[in-house]
């Protein structure tokens, strides 16, 4: 009887590995079926830490220590003194400059800036990590557009002005300071909501790199836009994210929790149908349209689990129903697809309840 009883128990061990291979193996071919293979794609990625550099500068010769900083960044360094900054040193690294003196010098020694290059240090000793991310999303981009040039990256602190990530140039810009995590505790201190916290982890700096480069490739003016415009805008961006950062999660990728996306899909009929029911679809006022295209404690008019910027996740889900029907489209010509009333219908957007 034992010797029945261990043989059921290995014959049926053999059986659920067997499962759980047959699992894996259909797992990965679905994953190599949907996703491109991108490994031949070689990707150097040019990395610069600004922020490093400004809080290792002799505070007592800054003058000098720009000259020296602006051969190192010759294509980012006026940029980010002035334009995000503020500072109008406009390129005159001389000891008289008030925009040093007055502007510089006391962002490098106030105590909660010095402390906020502190933080950064500790939270950031080394970006191998987002790099890693960065390259495999670069892979993706130079498969789907062979002729694009990798940017450079330079990091930097801005104080928490809420400088996520910019391009300029070719080279672009990823404000630390702007990723600390939800926990960071100074956020709410510049008046940053708590529905924002999700996005300032180091797993949205990947999602936020490639929206800016959507961005680039596609401008968007939102002046005299529909809501429909707007919402299929977001998608687009969405499905861009999604084509070139396929390894990362959904919730990182829109700055949803996972309870609010699961809301979302659970009652993806009743969102569409809130929009055409209230006849949104066509609506031109900023001040109606805003609360569902930007982040929110959750959505006006909906119950209290909803997210906000829902009105981006219904985009998201026209432009998959958009790619479902029209499978062989060029990603190009889908993305420069303006006619938003057209696009809808070619959709045919139509979620079950």
């Amino acid at each position: 009887m034992y010797q029945q009883t261990l043989f059921a128990q290995h014959s049926f061990s053999r059986y659920l590995i067997l499962i759980v291979l047959c699992i894996s193996l259909f797992s990965c071919k679905e994953s190599n079926e949907s996703q491109p293979d991108v490994s031949s794609v070689t990707v150097q990625l040019n990395t610069r830490r600004l922020d490093k550099e400004l809080k290792a500068l002799d505070t007592n010769q800054l003058a000098e220590g720009l000259v020296r900083l602006q051969k190192q960044y010759p294509d980012f360094l006026n940029f980010y003194l002035d334009t995000l900054m503020g500072f109008n040193i406009n390129g005159n690294y001389t000891p008289d400059n008030k925009g040093i003196n007055e502007g510089l010098r006391s962002f490098l020694t106030f105590k909660d800036y010095s402390d906020l290059f502190d933080t950064v240090s500790i939270h950031y000793p080394s970006t191998e990590d987002v790099e890693k991310e960065l390259i495999k999303g670069f892979q993706y981009l130079q498969h789907y557009y062979p002729a694009y040039k990798v940017p450079k990256v330079v990091y930097f602190v801005s104080g928490l002005s809420n400088w996520g990530v910019v391009s300029y140039d070719g080279v672009l810009g990823i404000g630390l300071d702007m990723f600390l995590g939800e926990k960071y505790p100074y956020y709410a201190a510049v008046g940053q909501p708590d529905y924002m916290y999700i996005n300032f982890r180091k797993a949205s700096i990947a999602p936020s790199v490639f929206s800016t480069i959507y961005n680039d490739f596609h401008p968007f003016e939102d002046e005299e836009k529909t809501l429909l415009e707007m919402m299929i805008q977001k998608g687009k961006q969405q499905y861009f994210v999604e084509k070139m950062l396929p390894f990362v999660s959904l919730e990182d990728r829109i700055g949803y929790t996972k309870s609010q996306l699961d809301w979302c899909k659970e009652n993806e009929a009743m969102i569409y149908n809130f929009f055409l029911n209230k006849n949104l679809m066509f609506e031109k006022n900023w001040g109606v349209m805003r609360r569902f295209v930007v982040y929110g404690p959750n959505t006006s008019g909906m119950p209290p689990e909803s997210p906000g910027n829902i009105g981006t996740w219904v985009g998201l889900q026209i432009v998959k129903a958009y790619v479902k029907e029209h499978p062989q489209m060029d990603l190009e010509k889908m993305f420069s697809d303006e006619n938003a009333e057209q696009f809808l219908k070619k959709a045919k957007y139509k979620p079950k309840k």
